[in-house]
C-alpha cells in the first residue's frame, strides 16, 4: 500500500490548474496580489509579497476556500459528528463506489469517517485557499502531519536533507524512527546552502526539510534558493511553516513543494485544540490522504470545527502579534540586561534580509538571552504577572519559557550548549494583549536581575 501511495506522490504529472471550483461551477476566494498589499506595520513593503490573487488575508481568513453550502443555511460550518455515513440505495452506493474508484470521487460524499469529514474539508479547503494551494489535508497534530507525510513518501533506501534547526520532534523521528525503517538522514547548518547541496545524494535523496522561521532562534531560510537547489537535483521540498503562519509568508509562491503547519499554533489561535495540515499541489495531496486513510491520523470535528473558528481571526491576530513582538524586540535589544535578541525583524538578526524579501511579518515569537543564570532567568521569569509559564506558542494568551527547561530539562548543561540552547535563553510567544501592557510587564520583571 505505501509503494503505491509512494509513486503517486512521486510520479504524478497531473497539470493543477490555480483556479480551483468548487461544485457550483464558482471559484474559491482567492488572494490578493502583491501590489495591493501592505507590510502590517501599515508601509508598504521592501521587496515582492508572496500574496497573489484577488483577496486579502483577512479576507481569505473568513471566507477562503468557502463555496457556502451549509446544513440548515447556517452561516458557521456545523460540526458533523459521525463516524459513518449511510446510502440511499444500492444504486447510490455502486455510483459512489464507481466514481471512487475512478479517482474523482463524489463532492460532499464519504463513506467512513477516517476518510473524510465535512467539517475537516472545510477547513482543508480554507487552509489551501491561503496558502495558496491546490489542497490541504487536515492531521491530529503537527507531528502526524509531517510523518504521515513522510512515512507515505519514503521508501526503504531513501534519504533525507534537513536543517538543524528543525523542530527536535521531527529530527527525533527521521534520525530514530525512519533510520530503522532504511531511511537516512543528514542535518546541515542552518543557512548553509553549499553544504545542504552537497549533502544531497543522487537518486537516494528524496526530500530537503526545513522550518522557516525555526525554533527558538527564529532562523530563515531563503526559500528560493532552497526550492531552485531542489529542482536542479530532482528533490522535493518541505518547509515547516507554524511560525511563519500563513499570513506572514507563502512557501509555495516560492517553488517549495509542500508546506506543513502544526495548526495547534497559530492558525487554531486559542490554546485550545490539536492539528496539523499539509499543503500542495492537489494530486500529491490526493495521495497523502489516501495515506491519512491508512495510517490513521485524523482530526476529530470537533476540533475542526474550532480550527476553522480560530482561522477566520488569523489575519487580525497575527497583525497584532507581528506589532507586538517588533516593539518588544526592539525593547529588549535595547534594554542592559539582555545579552542578545533573536528576532528576524531586527537588522541584527543574521537572516534579516532574507526575512524581509519573503515575508510581510515576522511572527510572534521573540527569543532573547538574559544576562545572567539560569537560575536568575527562572527569577525573571517568575516575576512576570502577564505570560503564562507553558510550551507552544501562537495564541491569543502570551506564553513564555526556558528552553532548557522546557524542551530541554533531561539533557546535562553540556549537551544543551552542544545543541546551542544556554540556560539563560528566553522564548517568548506573545499574544494578542495591549503591547504597552506587555513591555511593561518585562520592565517591572527585569528589575529583578539588577537586585
Amino acid at each position: 500500500m505505501l509503494c503505491t501511495l509512494e509513486l503517486r506522490v512521486f510520479c504524478c504529472q497531473i497539470d493543477i490548474d490555480k483556479t480551483e471550483l468548487t461544485e457550483k461551477g464558482k471559484p474559491t476566494v482567492t488572494a490578493k496580489s502583491a501590489d495591493e498589499q501592505i507590510n502590517t506595520n501599515g508601509s508598504k513593503p521592501k521587496s515582492k509579497l508572496p500574496r497573489k490573487g484577488k483577496y486579502g488575508s483577512n479576507t481569505l481568513s473568513v471566507h477562503g476556500g468557502d463555496n457556502r453550502a451549509r446544513a440548515h443555511q447556517s452561516i458557521p460550518m456545523p460540526i458533523i459528528q459521525t463516524a459513518t455515513y449511510a446510502f440511499a440505495d444500492t444504486a447510490d452506493l455502486i455510483n459512489f463506489m464507481q466514481h471512487k474508484s475512478w479517482g474523482d470521487g463524489v463532492v460532499g460524499r464519504e463513506e467512513y469517517g477516517r476518510y473524510g469529514n465535512p467539517t475537516v474539508q472545510a477547513v482543508e479547503s480554507k487552509v489551501a485557499a491561503l496558502e495558496g494551494a491546490g489542497d490541504a489535508v487536515l492531521f491530529s497534530s503537527g507531528m502526524a502531519a509531517i510523518t504521515s507525510l513522510l512515512l507515505a513518501s519514503l521508501p526503504t533506501g531513501t534519504h533525507i536533507v534537513m536543517t538543524g534547526d528543525c523542530y527536535r520532534r521531527t529530527r527525533q523521528f527521521c534520525i530514530t524512527f525512519l533510520k530503522r525503517l532504511g531511511i537516512e538522514t543528514t542535518i546541515v547548518e542552518t543557512g548553509d546552502y553549499e553544504a545542504l547541496e552537497a549533502a544531497i545524494q543522487p537518486k537516494r535523496t528524496r526530500f530537503i526539510m526545513s522550518e522557516s522561521p525555526t525554533n527558538p532562534y527564529l532562523r530563515c531560510v531563503d526559500l528560493e534558493r532552497i526550492a531552485e537547489i531542489a529542482k536542479r537535483h530532482r528533490v522535493q521540498t518541505i518547509i515547516d511553516s507554524t511560525f511563519g503562519t500563513s499570513i506572514n509568508q507563502l512557501p509555495l509562491d516560492y517553488g517549495i513543494d509542500y508546506v506543513t503547519h502544526s495548526a495547534t499554533k497559530y492558525l487554531g489561535g486559542h490554546h485550545d485544540l490539536l492539528a496539523g495540515v499539509v499543503a500542495g499541489r492537489k494530486d500529491r495531496i490526493a495521495a497523502l490522504r489516501d495515506a491519512r486513510g491508512v495510517l490513521g491520523g485524523i482530526v476529530d470535528p470537533q476540533n475542526a470545527y474550532l480550527l476553522e473558528r480560530g482561522l477566520k481571526t488569523l489575519g487580525l491576530r497575527v497583525k497584532q502579534q507581528n506589532q507586538s513582538a517588533q516593539r518588544v524586540a526592539e525593547y529588549l535589544e535595547t534594554h542592559p540586561q539582555i545579552e542578545r535578541v533573536w528576532y528576524p525583524g531586527l537588522a541584527s538578526h543574521p537572516d534579516h534580509e532574507v526575512a524581509v524579501k519573503q515575508m510581510i511579518g515576522f511572527g510572534g515569537v521573540v527569543s532573547f538571552e538574559v544576562r545572567g543564570t539560569l537560575e536568575e532567568t527562572s527569577n525573571f521569569i517568575d516575576a512576570l504577572e502577564i505570560p503564562y509559564i507553558a510550551p507552544s506558542l501562537g495564541g491569543v494568551d502570551s506564553l513564555i519559557e526556558q528552553p532548557a527547561l522546557m524542551s530541554f530539562f533531561e539533557k546535562t548543561e553540556e549537551e544543551r550548549l552542544e545543541l546551542g540552547i544556554k540556560g539563560n535563553l528566553v522564548r517568548f510567544a506573545i499574544g494578542v494583549e495591549d503591547t504597552d501592557d506587555l513591555i511593561s510587564d518585562l520592565e517591572q520583571a527585569l528589575k529583578v536581575l539588577t537586585k
